[in-house]
């Protein structure tokens, strides 16, 4: 019988489908406004909320994000773009830690810690964009090393006029 038990477990585990990519994660499905959200990084997911898609059109809304770090943060620095059909037609970086910038609570912190963060996020837009299309933002470290990454897929079926 543990033979047979052996022999069955062996064979799920080498049929089993081995996944190259990330689930995709719903952001938020409400009314004409819908966000997902998958990892790019093929080393690590995490985890993405936001409080009512609805206060994303507001000038500032509240996020949670969770991960385990895979690398130390000193420098922190994001790249946004935004793609449309396949091509890359906006692009916008920031440093959000590193020398003569206002230090968020997670700058400083060591591989391996968990990074929480909960609290506000002003986009700037006075409304989200009518169309599909694809938010990309990376998250990379003093060292260019990708500390966070994800394609956020955006549909919008409001029309603001």
């Amino acid at each position: 019988m543990k033979t047979a038990n052996v022999l069955v477990l062996t064979l799920v585990l080498l049929y089993i489908d081995v996944s190259t990519e990330w689930p995709t994660h719903t952001v938020c499905k409400e009314d004409n406004l819908e966000i997902y959200y998958k990892s790019c990084d093929p080393k690590q997911d995490f985890a993405f909320t936001v409080d009512r898609c609805s206060d994303i059109t507001t000038h500032t809304f509240n996020i949670r994000a969770a991960m385990v770090l895979r690398h130390s943060i000193k420098e922190l620095y994001v790249k946004v773009s935004l793609i449309i059909n396949g091509k890359t037609v906006l692009t916008y970086s920031e440093a959000l830690c590193g020398p003569g910038h206002s230090k968020p609570h997670f700058c400083g912190m060591k591989k391996g810690e968990h990074l929480y963060y909960e609290g506000p996020v002003t986009l700037g837009l006075k409304e989200i964009p009518q169309g599909d299309y694809t938010v990309s933002a990376v998250l990379t470290n003093e060292d260019h090393a990708t500390v966070a990454c994800a394609d956020f897929t955006v549909k919008n079926y409001l029309d603001y006029y």
